[in-house]
């Protein structure tokens, strides 16, 4: 088998100008590429790139520009159309599905975690916390859970109640399933609110964006990595900051990392001899580069996925808290090759390139001029200068780039307005299992053509539909069924029994009504209940009537009647059994049938007699004089009249005396 050789550049030492390479086998070790803006990085990839594709190898190109991607499109051969898939999110006619939480394997679901709260915290890394982190694992290992879930179900599973049970229900992990039975249903609504609000502000952030949510809201992936990988296909990836957003375009392209690395896992199943090379390319990587890149530099030899890298200074390798990428591609990467740099890059650089090149020479060098330590035969060579290949000139198919969307629609891509309406039905829970046992609750429309009659769980229309109503598959009629995919109508998930008031014929204290088996009384005060503990439990709680007031009996009051309490021997419980009531709340009525109305006539008169008439009600008794001889009160009234004023006199001489000035001994007057 002849091996492949991919061009580089030419050497220039001592004017020998010789062209040279890096064979395939070599390539596993990785290619790193650093330099300035506008110092020919981007034109050395996209060489390598062409010559990879012409020679018929799996390629992935992740651009965060576009510019990579569209000139590498425009210059596909005929005969590769058909393996390319372009992935370009603007597109959002034909969005591709890709479903980040799609695990080729459960024993990887952590991985994915792992992976996805790394590019969180990259991107977020200012505002990010330990409890964020905390609440999102939990929350993407439970979806990870139940199939066909999708990023949509982060937020509406912090805030739907009924879909977070059902997504509970299917977590196999006790761990997690512990969270959010025994821990995040105990909070607080105060706490809890603000626990999950910055993480549905961050990652709502990315599922707000209409084309971004029809493509990582699709349940199924139309974007299958792994096939891409093993029969050696071409993924172009567009994900432009200018048209996308940064944060977008850095969450986009770190996902299709992960589904490199996930996939590139996977053959580990395949002998290693039969693996075949795949290359992927990522310009700018600083923006995709999170704790997991680490690891794909490290362990990605073994399943033959070779990575060709490229950014502008090594800052950008190192975080506030950790420079394990960084330390990752410094000390993994078989080939490096640098364009012009900074001062402090060239200072770092000098390690690698000393003694044939020092600092001042790497921050010298010209445009398309590179130093370079070349792997060759699986070892590093001294390093030299060269100067890279122009842009290879292939004959072009000016239609080639319109037949590569074209086919990448047809094949990967699917209608908006059918991606709008799944994404739809599944926010309003039509179609969703709704884990009752004993079968699924799959919505069924009636139609005209039905054997079994039904009634529509909304409206309770008869209709009829193709299987026996079983009361637990939602059944609607098609009047509304149209409404409920227009979104004006909210589907039924369980259908509930209307039973009318005067039909129930269970218990009250079913219907969370709770009674006293006592007479009610007739004030106008409300009962107090007394504390649950106080009572014992199983007994209904007991009811402490407020004293009853009633006007003040004394005759010679001439106010308004002022209201005092009853004595206790005066106080007696009136029932509803002796008078009538009316009340808005429920009245337990006993012994009615031996109740008997009270009447005038049975009221006694004062005299004893029973009967009560109108003539003795005008009539009051008449009260009799009694003369009183008032002589002597009056005499002795006037000599205590006479006293008091004695006493007040010898009290204002005592005041004061002649001189105005007081005394020894006397007291002080205010």
């Amino acid at each position: 088998m002849v091996e492949i050789t991919t061009y580089i550049g030419k050497c220039n030492f001592r004017g020998n100008q010789r062209v040279f390479g890096i064979k395939q086998r070599d390539r596993r070790q990785h290619l790193y590429v650093i330099g300035k803006t506008g110092t020919g990085k981007t034109a050395l990839l996209k060489n390598l790139a062409l010559q990879d594709i012409r020679a018929g190898h799996g390629v992935c190109i992740i651009d965060p520009h576009g510019e990579f991607v569209e000139e590498v499109t425009a210059q596909i051969p005929s005969e590769r159309i058909n393996d390319v898939v372009y992935f370009n999110p603007v597109d959002s006619e034909y969005p591709i599905g890709f479903n980040v939480l799609e695990v080729p394997d459960m024993k990887y679901k952590h991985l994915v975690v792992s992976d996805l709260i790394g590019i969180f915290t990259k991107i977020w890394a200012n505002v990010w916390s330990a409890r964020m982190e905390y609440i999102l694992q939990n929350c993407i290992l439970a979806l990870l859970d139940t199939p066909g879930t999708t990023l949509l179900g982060v937020p509406r599973i912090l805030t739907d109640k009924d879909y977070r049970q059902r997504i509970v229900a299917r977590v196999k992990d006790p761990v997690v399933k512990s969270f959010w039975i025994h821990e995040f249903e105990t909070w607080r609504d105060q706490f809890r609110n603000e626990a999950i609000v910055p993480i549905q502000n961050k990652v709502g952030q990315f599922l707000n964006t209409p084309f971004i949510r029809n493509i990582v809201g699709q349940s199924t992936s139309s974007l299958r990595i792994p096939e891409i990988m093993n029969e050696g296909k071409v993924l172009l990836v567009n994900v432009s900051k200018g048209r996308i957003g940064e944060d977008n375009a850095a969450l986009l392209g770190a996902m299709i990392i992960t589904k490199v690395q996930l996939a590139s896992m996977e053959r580990v199943r395949i002998a290693e001899e039969d693996r075949v090379d795949f290359y992927l390319y990522v310009d700018e990587f600083q923006n995709f580069a999170t704790d997991s890149f680490a690891a794909i530099l490290s362990e990605a030899r073994k399943y033959r996925l070779n990575i060709i890298i490229a950014h502008q200074y090594v800052g950008q390798l190192v975080t506030d808290v950790s420079t394990k990428v960084q330390d990752a591609v410094f000390g993994n990467v078989g080939t490096m090759i640098s364009f012009r740099v900074g001062a402090t890059d060239a200072e770092f650089l000098e390690k690698e390139f000393f003694p044939e090149f020092t600092q001042n020479d790497i921050i010298n060098l010209p445009n398309y001029h590179v130093y370079l330590k070349l792997m060759v035969d699986g070892v590093t060579s001294r390093p030299f200068s060269a100067v890279t290949l122009p842009p290879l000139k292939f004959e072009l198919d000016p239609s080639a780039k319109e037949k590569i969307i074209t086919v990448s629609r047809e094949r990967y891509g699917r209608p908006r307005a059918y991606v709008e309406e799944q994404i739809t039905r599944w926010g309003s829970g039509i179609g969703e299992d709704d884990l009752v046992e004993g079968g699924g609750t799959e919505t069924v429309v009636g139609t005209a053509g039905g054997q079994n009659e039904a009634v529509c769980w909304n409206c309770g229309k008869k209709t009829t539909v193709p299987f026996k109503p079983d009361g637990k598959r939602p059944v609607y009629c098609q009047t509304c069924y149209k409404q409920i995919e227009e979104g004006k109508l909210v589907p039924i998930h369980k259908r509930m029994p209307q039973i009318g008031r005067e039909k129930y014929a269970g218990s009250l204290g079913g219907l969370g009504i709770e009674f006293k088996e006592e007479a009610m009384t007739t004030s106008r005060a409300a009962p107090r209940v007394e504390p649950p503990p106080q009572a014992p439990r199983g007994e209904p709680p007991r009811v402490i009537r407020e004293e009853r007031f009633v006007p003040r009996r004394d005759r010679s009051f001439a106010g308004p009647s002022q209201r005092m309490p009853l004595a206790p021997h005066e106080r007696r419980e009136t029932s509803s059994q002796s008078m009538g009531i009316r009340s808005s709340r429920p009245v337990v009525r006993g012994g009615v049938a031996d109740a008997r109305p009270l009447s005038l006539s049975a009221l006694k008169t004062s005299d004893g007699k029973e009967g009560f008439s109108a003539a003795s009600a005008q009539k009051p008794p008449k009260r009799e004089r009694t003369s009183v001889d008032v002589s002597a009160l009056r005499k002795i009234l006037d000599e205590s009249l006479q006293e008091t004023q004695e006493t007040t006199d010898q009290k204002k001489e005592a005041t004061t005396n002649g001189s105005s000035v007081m005394k020894p001994g006397e007291s002080v007057k205010l």
